[in-house]
């Protein structure tokens, strides 16, 4: 799937209905990713998709897709970890207290530190990524 037939598919915002086969599909990819066969673009698509459906359970999964390797550590921007919010997002994070979500607390927070999320909210990011879409409003 390509970033057009997923946002074909499941549009932007993205509906609840599709959360699950959105991250099936992100789980597909990552494993191509790993052996080399992976797009960017696709992973990209489907992660802010996900992101607009505002799970913050979902982070967890866009941090590792973030985490996957460089390319994708700067495609996939830490914005789009807080798709529920930040607040939201970092008392889960704090909450869940495993390795992997303390890092990516500790990444968002020196982000927030740095000034990354002055003047940002889920419905900016939303229609950011219409805009980079070519997405009518």
């Amino acid at each position: 799937m390509n970033d057009t037939e997923a946002i074909q598919k499941f549009g932007l915002p993205a509906d609840q209905k599709h959360r699950e086969e959105i991250r099936a599909l992100l789980e597909e990819e990552l494993r191509k990713e790993g052996s080399w066969e992976g797009d960017h673009e696709p992973i990209l698509c489907l992660v802010v998709q996900l992101f607009s459906i505002g799970n913050v359970e979902d982070c967890l999964l866009i941090w590792r897709i973030k985490s996957e390797n460089f390319d994708l550590g700067c495609s996939v921007d830490v914005q789009l970890l807080c798709g529920a919010g930040i607040e939201q997002t970092k008392s889960y994070l704090a909450a869940n207290g495993s390795q992997e979500a303390l890092a990516a607390l500790a990444c968002l927070q020196r982000c927030i530190d740095a000034g990354d999320f002055k003047e940002w909210s889920v419905p900016d990011g939303i229609a950011f990524y219409r805009q980079y879409y070519h997405i009518e409003i």
